[in-house]
């Protein structure tokens, strides 16, 4: 029999009937750690009162309005992001994908604006995951991401993972900018070296040409800092974010420097749902709290924690666990072979994990997590890979 949904994922049977905080309950009422988030979403973990306060309070107001009127807690979230960024204006989207559609085209708005229409090409890097519309499949350049779907869209060119020479020989005349993810998530907890991102700001300055970061997965507080980039102190000048800023309500957006956003005027874009009341409610409750006393000192202080006791799990398992990757609550498992079934394996003991590439097992608790969680969920963590046969 046909199913009515449209089989683009392979999902298991299991299906879960309540959350609080770092926990999922399926409907015999197992319990499980959840150290996937949505991938990243449910940053505050589940049930967390300050956003369920907040969206109670928004439905009883009004649910939906167009981007025709003004919109009651856009300015506020904005004024937090810029607040707290290197940003000076905000678009906001629903997703991940749009907030780096956004990006791009305000990429290519800027270089127009300046009357250079042939700068328009972005450099990304090998690895790379930007979305699932054809403009972010075809910047990540994934062959399992884009068969089927071409022709693809021009306009990006692609380097290795941090190969600096290799960068510096595909700045063109036509480049625009250069794109990059400070973790890559889906290519594997990838993360890049300090001293390349400073090599990577450099050239962008040398080049007229937009440094960019995807924060989509990294950004609001995954990492420590409520942006990852700004480990290093630097400006960027566009940055796409989603994921975590609505707490598992669909929210995302994409910060600009005045000066390159220049060029976006009214008409130049839009989005009929983009910060609307009920995802703007969710975006201020959850900025609220990251931004709070001490909560990305937590995050910090916890990731350490989080490390700490898988180090000790690559220490018993050295034939098999090859790597702890990584910053704050997004850690990856780098194996030294296959993972499959791994994840089913750690699903059926208790503990909700995310498969990435390079034989990765992604770790992404809510940032809420307590030690005790991260201590239960190692243990797990240890047993399995134990009796783990690859």
């Amino acid at each position: 029999m046909i199913s009515s949904i449209m089989p683009t994922y392979a999902p298991s049977d299991l299906t879960f009937e309540k959350g609080e905080g770092a926990y999922l309950y399926d409907s015999n009422g197992k319990s499980y750690i959840d150290f996937s988030s949505g991938i990243a979403v449910t940053s505050l973990g589940h049930n967390h009162p300050v956003l369920i306060k907040a969206l109670r309070n928004a439905v009883d107001k009004v649910w939906h309005l167009s981007n025709l009127y003004t919109i009651d807690g856009q300015k506020d979230l904005a004024d937090k992001i810029v607040k707290n960024s290197f940003a000076e204006t905000v678009f906001f989207t629903n997703s991940g994908a749009e907030s780096v559609e956004c990006l791009i085209k305000i990429v290519r708005k800027y270089f127009n604006h300046l009357k250079k229409p042939e700068k328009y090409r972005i450099i990304t890097f090998e690895g790379a995951f930007h979305g699932r519309t054809l403009a972010t499949l075809s910047a990540g350049k994934q062959k399992k991401h884009l068969d089927g779907f071409g022709p693809h869209l021009d306009g990006f060119d692609q380097v290795s993972f941090f190969d600096i020479n290799e960068l510096k020989n595909s700045i063109s005349d036509n480049t625009a900018a250069i794109l990059l993810e400070p973790i890559q998530g889906e290519g594997g907890i990838r993360v890049f070296p300090d001293d390349f991102i400073y090599q990577v700001k450099e050239l962008s300055e040398k080049n007229n040409i937009l440094l960019c970061f995807d924060e989509v997965q990294t950004g609001i507080g995954r990492t420590g800092n409520l942006f990852a980039h700004q480990r290093w102190d630097l400006s960027p000048d566009i940055v796409a974010t989603a994921k975590g800023l609505g707490g598992g309500f669909p929210v995302g957006a994409c910060l600009s420097t005045a000066k390159v956003a220049a060029g976006m005027m009214p008409g130049t874009h839009g989005s009929t749902f983009g910060g609307n009341p009920l995802a703007m409610a969710a975006g201020n409750a959850v900025i609220d709290t990251i931004l709070g006393d001490k909560f990305l000192e937590k995050v910090v202080n916890l990731g350490e924690k989080l490390k700490y006791y898988l180090n000790k799990i690559k220490f018993r398992h050295k034939g098999k666990l090859e790597e702890i990757r990584g910053r704050g609550l997004m850690i990856g498992l780098k194996f030294n072979d296959s993972t499959e079934g791994l994840v089913d394996l750690l699903r059926n003991n208790g503990l909700l994990t995310v498969p990435a590439g390079d034989n990765v097992i992604r770790l992404l608790p809510p940032l809420v997590v307590e030690e005790k969680d991260i201590i239960k969920a190692c243990n797990i963590i240890d047993e399995v890979i134990k009796n783990w046969n690859i």
